[in-house]
């Protein structure tokens, strides 16, 4: 693995644990369902279903990316206009720090489905995409055969979501574990803090870095 693959995937692991950190990706909720039923047990119960829609999430944002890779002569163009889309989302969510009404009508406890509509709706995924590209990028392989290409860039993909939500639930499960010992959601009530400009902020610099490395790759 070369230099590039390695800070490639130490910004997957990163970007895992920055998601993990950040309350608005459900580990409050996990917390509450410790302190609800007064069992340790609930909040693991609760990550599994926080880690399996992050990881849904995630799969739908990088898997059209992967299949249009096998468009081997486009990769140049594809990256950019990922890269596009990540800064025009950033933008977006920099403007708009409301969170979608429809995200209130899904009750707590269907937490894999409320983890997926919230990655979504927050660009978990989108902010992975310049970084998978550039992985498929260091990673392709000489021949140029569509259905090795399409294998590859698709294994690739669920890789980069295991590693990511395996950092992301293990950041988010740790904060919710020492909050539920140590302290309670009255606390966090009360220091809550909000990432969602420096989501934006990240999303728009992600992209601007990948267009920039996207157009400057011979």
């Amino acid at each position: 693995m070369d230099a590039t693959a390695t800070w490639l995937w130490l910004a997957i692991i990163a970007s895992g644990l920055y998601h993990g950190v950040n309350p608005a990706m459900g580990w409050p909720l996990a917390v509450s369902a410790g302190l609800m039923e007064k069992t340790p047990r609930a909040l693991l119960r609760a990550l599994g279903p926080l880690a399996a829609g992050h990881f849904l999430a995630i799969l739908v944002m990088l898997l059209p990316f992967g299949l249009l890779l096998s468009l081997a002569e486009w990769r140049r163009e594809i990256q950019a206009a990922a890269a596009v889309i990540v800064i025009g989302f950033g933008v977006f969510r920099l403007l708009e720090r409301r969170h979608p009404r429809s995200l209130a009508r899904i009750r707590p406890t269907q937490l894999g489905l409320w983890s997926f509509a919230i990655a979504i709706a927050h660009g978990a995924g989108l902010m992975l995409v310049p970084i998978y590209l550039g992985l498929c990028r260091t990673e392709a392989a000489d021949d140029r055969a569509t259905g090795l290409l399409i294998e590859g860039n698709l294994g690739v993909a669920v890789l980069v979501a295991i590693v990511h939500v395996t950092a992301m639930i293990g950041a988010g499960g740790c904060l919710a574990w020492l909050v539920y010992r140590y302290l309670d959601l009255k606390f966090v009530s009360r220091s809550w803090f909000n990432l969602d400009a420096v989501w934006a902020i990240s999303l728009i610099l992600v992209g601007v870095v990948a267009l920039a490395l996207g157009l400057g790759h011979d």
